[in-house]
């Protein structure tokens, strides 16, 4: 008996995707597991005899190659790097062999030389892609009319109705809600590719609109993505787009990016990049004059006012669809919902005097008219899930603070670190010209980065402090006063042993059985804390953005499967789901209350099953003391939902950074005493910003309810 190869021909044309995924037949794609190596060999050159191939292997042995890819197959789609655009340099003609073991890709008609007009009446000739292509338009083969019928017909029956979403067998550990489902179908069926996103925080809009723009990529409706999120969220999109979707977006910030100078904008087919960096001078005209097949825009409510640059710019880029991300589309007046759905759809609601008249209370911004006519028009572009209606459920979180007693020496330490900071940074403050945080003040041994710096450093441990001194002690321009003050206080940080907060933690961790996840804000804290970990018995990892990408999953997986004990940095608080876990230590306390819920956002967020636990350690009388005890009792931040501290604290982060703030209170108050009712102050502060928060809620739930998707889904 002899067994001969089963053969599949794909037009590479229909296969191919885009750069990084095909489309398989089905009785290949069940032929192929779910997780395969692609070799690519041979040449491309004119040959007849199928010579360049492409080799899936679904075992071990075969090695050889000049260029390999990890590929992952969901369902009928076949994801690696450049494994598109590999496929499509092999030929126009793609056939594939399947034997016990082995599947091998050959292009049967391969890139060459164009072939002698006298040779088509071959069965198989070697042309350019691309002149074949342009030869069948002509006719030069079969009638245009057949060619264009067959054509729309193959298209066709390779890419299905938006009823059946392809994404949905592409994404990568993501199982979408029904709600989530149901918005991506309105978007693309009624909205057709530009909405606003506003569902509630907390509810997955990243997700909503990844499995959008994936599905206008498979149906090769899209290939050139322009995203633009606040720079805290660059890194999150990017890790996210390419754990769960396998599209492989470059940052603005990247090096590779900045290597391609003003031609990066249209060299790279995929792009994120930070508002603030697009709508930069140097940037907005290059980005203006090419075009993008998509454009997704996270945190739009920067979009609200039409008087700013960035409002403009986002207006005025070129893209066929267009997403706007914001859980709050209205916060002091209804024309910025009017400034948004503009951006969107021109026109839709008229002209703006034509809308204050119609929709707006006179003497009430915030007060709708025609409540009824209004959502009808809204409900054309915007799409809001609510919680109450998602049918999910979440989980509490329960906090609690940990007050420490520092030993004497650290109290020392920290008296005189902070006596010296307030000192020096309020010199900076007094200065005439305005102070900015850019790369040429890094000269300068010491300014407000490096006060601020050395001031958080110590509110971590007294190791964090010692790269930050060492550096400034090797600085030219220290004063000899200066030098002598951090000389001591150098000597007084390397002479401490007994750390009071790290037993703390100890004693904390020792009583939990369940996993842990411990942050810290300064790399050498974690290895501080793992070293401790290590010899008090734990079992730990570690986590931090000098780690690659596969090693950041090697830790992950490990901690799922083995260690008690994550030590994370930062980094583990952006784009990294660890709901699996549900106790998190604040081994120190950002002061920027965002940091704080981005590490809590890890775990307390969809998908966790049970209440999550947070512990504060917080040494008493610090800095961090005070942050604490203001966002704990005026805005009860541990018990909001995710999210809902970048809403409350919004407008207070775009006048000032939240710790900027809070390091002038400390330079320019002269007793304990002062600081204290300057932030008290400031906690009041941020409770008006909570309760006009509340109230615009009540508006927003008023006017949308959940628009677009109950009466409409």
């Amino acid at each position: 008996m002899v067994n001969l190869p089963e053969i599949y021909s794909i037009n590479t044309r229909a296969a191919v995707i885009d750069n990084d995924h095909i489309l398989l037949p089905s009785p290949l794609s069940v032929k192929i597991p779910e997780v395969v190596k692609v070799i690519f060999n041979g040449s491309t050159g004119p040959v007849l005899s199928p010579s360049a191939s492409l080799r899936i292997n679904s075992g071990e042995g075969l090695t050889t190659g000049s260029k390999e890819v990890q590929c992952n197959r969901e369902g009928e789609i076949l994801s690696g790097k450049n494994l598109g655009k590999s496929l499509r340099e092999l030929g126009a003609l793609i056939q594939i062999e399947i034997e016990p073991g082995l599947l091998t890709v050959r292009s049967l008609l391969s890139l060459g030389e164009k072939a002698n007009s006298d040779e088509y009446i071959s069965d198989m000739v070697i042309f350019e892609p691309d002149e074949l292509f342009e030869m069948l338009t002509q006719g030069k083969f079969v009638s245009k009319e057949i060619l264009y019928l067959s054509n729309e017909a193959h298209w066709y029956s390779l890419k299905p109705g938006f009823d059946e979403l392809l994404s949905l067998s592409v994404a990568r550990g993501v199982i979408p809600y029904t709600y989530q489902i149901n918005t991506v179908k309105r978007v693309l069926r009624n909205l057709r590719g530009r909405a606003l996103l506003c569902d509630e925080v907390g509810l997955g809009k990243t997700i909503e609109a990844g499995l959008i723009m994936m599905e206008y990529i498979l149906r090769g409706l899209v290939k050139r993505v322009l995203v633009l999120t606040p720079p805290s969220l660059l890194t999150q999109w990017q890790e996210e787009m390419a754990r769960k979707f396998n599209l492989y977006f470059v940052s603005s910030d990247s090096l590779e990016f900045k290597k391609a100078g003003s031609q990066a904008w249209t060299k790279f087919d995929k792009i994120i990049a930070s508002l603030s960096t697009a709508k930069h001078r140097k940037n907005i005209e290059h980005l203006r004059s090419t075009s993008f097949d998509m454009v997704i825009i996270d945190e739009a409510h920067y979009l609200r006012n039409r008087n700013t640059l960035a409002w403009r710019f986002a207006s005025s880029l070129n893209k066929k669809y267009i997403l706007l991300l914001t859980a709050t589309p209205v916060q002091n007046d209804l024309e910025e919902l009017y400034n948004l759905i503009t951006i969107l759809k021109p026109g839709q609601l008229k002209t703006l005097r034509e809308f204050h008249r119609r929709f707006i209370t006179r003497g009430d911004k915030l007060k709708p008219r025609n409540i009824d006519v209004l959502r009808n028009l809204i409900e054309d572009i915007m799409i809001r899930n609510r919680r109450s209606t998602s049918g999910i459920k979440f989980t509490k979180r329960q906090a609690r603070t940990i007050k420490i007693d520092l030993t004497p020496s650290e109290n020392e330490l920290y008296l005189k670190l902070t006596d010296f900071v307030r000192n020096e940074y309020i010199t900076f403050i007094e200065e005439p010209l305005p102070f900015k945080d850019t790369e040429g003040e890094e000269a300068t041994p010491l300014n407000r980065f490096t006060l601020k710096t050395l001031q958080m450093e110590l509110g971590s441990s007294s190791v964090a402090l010692l790269p930050t001194l060492e550096r400034i002690l090797l600085s030219a321009g220290v004063s000899p006063t200066e030098r002598n003050q951090l000389e001591d206080i150098l000597k007084l940080s390397k002479s401490i042993r007994d750390n009071a907060k790290m037993n703390a933690l100890l004693r904390t961790i020792s009583r939990i059985e369940d996993k842990i996840i411990i942050f810290t804000k300064y790399l050498a804290t974690l290895r501080y804390i793992e070293e401790s970990l290590k010899i008090a018995g734990f079992s730990s990892v570690i986590y931090h953005g000098g780690l690659r990408s596969y090693e950041k999953e090697e830790v992950i997986k490990r901690f799922r499967e083995e260690a008690q004990v994550l030590i994370s940095t930062e980094a583990g608080g952006e784009g990294r789901n660890l709901q699996f876990c549900n106790i998190l230590v604040n081994y120190d306390l950002p002061w920027n209350p965002m940091r704080i819920e981005q590490r809590i956002g890890r775990l307390s967020r969809i998908g966790q099953e049970r209440d999550v636990y947070i512990f504060n350690l917080s040494a008493k009388g610090t800095i961090e003391d005070y942050i604490l005890d203001v966002l704990d009792s005026k805005i009860n931040m541990f018990e909001l939902v995710v999210g809902e501290v970048d809403m409350i604290l919004g407008r207070l982060e775009e006048e000032r950074p939240f710790e900027d703030i809070v390091m002038e209170i400390l330079a320019t108050s002269p007793t304990e005493e002062d600081f204290k009712r300057r932030m008290d102050e400031l906690g009041e502060r941020l409770l008006s910003m909570k309760q006009d928060y509340e109230m615009v809620q009540e508006v927003e739930d008023k006017l949308f309810g959940s628009i677009g998707v109950e009466r409409r889904s």
